[in-house]
């Protein structure tokens, strides 16, 4: 399937948009978008041009590196709205002391984020974003679904037991390949792969971000025995790990056109299970 270089084209342009922005300012939906913009300039740089240019390389390392700390701020702008939304009648103090502790370091390193984003920098990934725009070529064979196929079937191939650490690297190398499907554009097939990439995509991130909030909860207060709030966000955690490990499930049968493999088989392993009060504080 050839690459559809309007795809391309149009990463790069809403990405020089989310550069402005966040330019004034690093509000969490243009982080968010730069972060997703970013990534897809990024596969497509590093996956499907052949021979990549000096400016081609450079512009991967501040990328990467400008992503790296947009996505801090961005991770903190999920957890803080997660937390809110938890209800749990106890705890309220400690609630609101990991909120705090999260808003600040948001607060801190959204102010780093912003000096990063200053206007040289700015202004050298405009440039740099426009000659690899006009100067970039992709390889004559590029087949940006045949390749996204290749990469998730290589984890695939692994028959061991469902853990947080293959749900940890679905996520990452499924984000890359559902960039790369969307660089072969309308075709059906790709609008398939892309949409089921999208719901594990989601259900996994999901997982992730509160995984990362428990963790944070587990460095102040300690594990379950010690806090009702750690114990409700374990609860949480490991309901949204169950939720991952069955998509995960249906998404691999489906791409490999097969029926759902039934949960023993997998060999599903699960965090520890909270107590009925837990499960009620969640």
């Amino acid at each position: 399937m050839p690459v559809d270089e309007e795809q391309s084209r149009l990463a790069i342009q809403r990405l020089n948009r989310q550069l402005t922005k966040l330019a004034r300012k690093p509000a969490p939906e243009s982080v968010h978008k730069f972060r997703t913009y970013g990534r897809r300039v990024e596969t497509w740089l590093d996956e499907l041009v052949s021979q990549p240019s000096r400016n081609d390389k450079k512009l991967l390392k501040l990328l990467s590196r400008l992503r790296k700390k947009a996505g801090r701020v961005r991770d903190l702008d999920v957890q803080i709205v997660s937390l809110r939304n938890l209800k749990i009648p106890s705890e309220s103090n400690r609630k609101a002391q990991l909120l705090r502790t999260l808003a600040e370091e948001r607060n801190w390193r959204e102010k780093k984020l912003a000096k990063a984003f200053d206007p040289e920098t700015i202004s050298e990934l405009h440039r740099r974003l426009k000659r690899a725009a006009s100067n970039a070529e992709i390889s004559k064979n590029a087949d940006p679904l045949g390749l996204a196929m290749r990469q998730l079937a290589q984890l695939g191939r692994d028959h061991a037991p469902l853990t947080e650490k293959t749900l940890h690297q679905y996520r990452i190398v499924g984000k890359r390949a559902r960039y790369l499907a969307e660089l072969a554009g309308k075709d059906p097939e790709a609008e398939r792969f892309v949409s089921q990439l999208k719901r594990m995509q989601d259900v996994l991130g999901d997982w992730h971000d509160w995984l990362k909030l428990t963790q944070r909860a587990e460095e102040l207060f300690g594990g379950i025995q010690d806090s009702a709030l750690v114990a409700a966000l374990r609860n949480v955690t490991g309901a949204k790990f169950r939720q991952g490990v069955d998509v995960l499930s249906e998404t691999r049968a489906a791409l490999s056109a097969k029926k759902p493999v039934a949960e023993a088989a997998l060999g599903r392993r699960t965090p520890a299970q909270p107590s009925p009060k837990t499960e009620a504080a969640a």
